[in-house]
């Protein structure tokens, strides 16, 4: 059968046939032969691909600025990056994105594509590497250890403000549903025993604020994100680096990313350093908590739906049982908790990569980049398919509610300002035995009279704070 033409490329193990067709090289093909780990290349994160691809630009900018590196090179270096910015070509960053060597392996699947596009820009061939070379001109004032943590931070970046938005549009769906529902009564629960009332939209704007709060938390881990260690080169000294090259390739990362980086303080310690990482990854571990128990709540309110609480609806979205007829599976808030579930693994793999670093390098980086990739992007869509998919959907069973509330003992911890804490018990323990009202047992041993029973037992007044006069008497609007 006939094969792709091949262009022989070396390193220092010695001479590798390369398809002729590809524009990475020998570098990025050892890569490929040595870490068959996930079948997940580097591709699969078209963040990463741009983001390499941009401090690569921005590099080639500064260096030709600093007089390092010819016009012409550098031009065709710029290009090349454009396209790859644009997605031109994503399919040639075919590493696995777990890989030994600190991400060497990436960078050097960068350097080679850039180089073997740049090369076709100036009208060579690929793989004429004395006209442009991948260490020597793409990569030029680099290293993979300032590189790649840099590259990691831009694409996490622009994740975060993604996942971000899909979480202000899921807390708007919970905040149409409070709307919705801000006058249905209901009993509220604690440790799964009746509590006191609240409303059902009092219920969904806790949702809501939520994610509110963890919006900011993710935005405050975005702050951290920006400090790069570009310019710091092998271990932080900058070392083979022009003085001035560190502050001029971050103000045109910054211009080309649009992305507010700034040079860290201290190269050495920010090499070595992978604390943003974990602070970032323990906030998206709290919006998985969160998401998850919210997703509890949702399947035990709808649970039933004669058995269960039965309080609310979640749309229908496929048939539950291959053996039970008619059931209806909450499988959309089943979904977001594991994806819950992968984002609390994740953080625990970011942690122990995270604290395996040694000395002046942390060469765990990859799966560092590869369980930030997978939280950021898995909890960005699972906010939208819960709120699309679900809590649009959502809707209220208010008879039940209705019937639950004036049937249950909570009531009478309502009571407690007007008849006492012991008269209280007395009617909740007798209503429990009984199984008879509250409100009927009060009004059978006089502790109120029905006005002042039923002003009591309004919604308005039940589930928010008011001023009382003295005990048994007429409550204070």
């Amino acid at each position: 059968m006939p094969t792709d033409k091949t262009r022989i490329e070396h390193d220092l193990l010695g001479d590798l046939e390369v398809p002729d067709s590809v524009y990475y090289g020998v570098h990025t093909l050892r890569a490929v032969e040595n870490f068959p780990v996930t079948g997940t290349p580097i591709a699969q994160y078209p963040d990463l691909i741009g983001a390499l691809a941009m401090i690569k630009q921005a590099a080639a900018r500064a260096n030709a600025e600093l007089g390092l590196l010819p016009p012409p090179v550098a031009d065709a270096i710029v290009a090349a990056c454009r396209e790859i910015r644009d997605g031109r070509l994503n399919d040639q960053f075919v590493v696995d994105v777990i890989q030994g060597g600190a991400g060497t392996s990436t960078n050097m699947n960068a350097n080679e594509v850039i180089a073997n596009r740049a090369l076709e820009i100036m009208g060579a061939k690929r793989g004429e590497y004395k006209r442009l070379h991948p260490n020597e001109h793409v990569n030029m004032s680099q290293s993979t250890n300032d590189v790649y943590p840099t590259a990691l931070k831009v694409a996490t970046y622009a994740g975060i403000y993604r996942l971000v938005d899909a979480m202000a549009h899921l807390r708007a769906a919970f905040q149409r549903k409070s709307d919705e529902f801000r006058d249905v009564l209901k009993m509220g629960r604690t440790q799964l025993q009746d509590a006191v009332p609240m409303t059902l939209g009092q219920e969904f704007a806790t949702y809501a604020v939520m994610l509110e709060e963890d919006e900011d938390r993710l935005k405050e881990a975005a702050q951290l994100i920006r400090e790069i260690n570009l310019g710091a080169t092998a271990i932080g000294t900058g070392i083979n680096a022009h003085p001035g090259y560190a502050a001029l390739v971050c103000r045109h990362l910054a211009e080309i990313s649009g992305i507010p980086v700034i040079t860290a303080p201290n190269l050495i310690e920010a090499t070595q350093d992978c604390g943003a990482f974990v602070q970032l990854s323990g906030v998206l571990k709290r919006v998985a908590v969160k998401l998850s128990k919210v997703c509890n709540d949702l399947r035990l309110l709808s649970s039933g739906p004669r058995a269960g609480f039965g309080e609310i609806n979640l749309p229908a979205r496929q048939a539950g049982s291959s053996i039970m007829p008619g059931k209806v599976n909450p499988v959309i808030p089943e979904v977001v908790n594991q994806i819950a579930f992968e984002v609390i693994g994740n953080d625990m793999t970011v942690s122990l990569a995270a604290e395996a670093g040694q000395l002046q390098l942390n060469a765990f980086e990859p799966i560092i980049a590869h369980s930030l990739f997978k939280s950021i992007t898995h909890l960005r869509q699972g906010c939208y398919i819960l709120a699309d998919k679900c809590v649009d959907g959502i809707t209220a069973n208010k008879g039940r509610l209705e019937a639950i509330v004036r049937d249950s003992i909570g009531i009478a911890t309502a009571l407690n300002p007007f008849i006492g804490y012991a008269n209280a018990t007395e009617v909740a323990v007798e209503a429990h035995r009984t199984g008879r009202g509250v409100a009927e047992l009060v009004l059978e041993r006089g502790l109120m009279s029905e006005e002042e029973l039923a002003d009591v037992l309004r919604p308005d007044v039940l589930t928010h704070p008011r001023l009382f006069k003295a005990r048994s008497e007429a409550f204070v609007q």
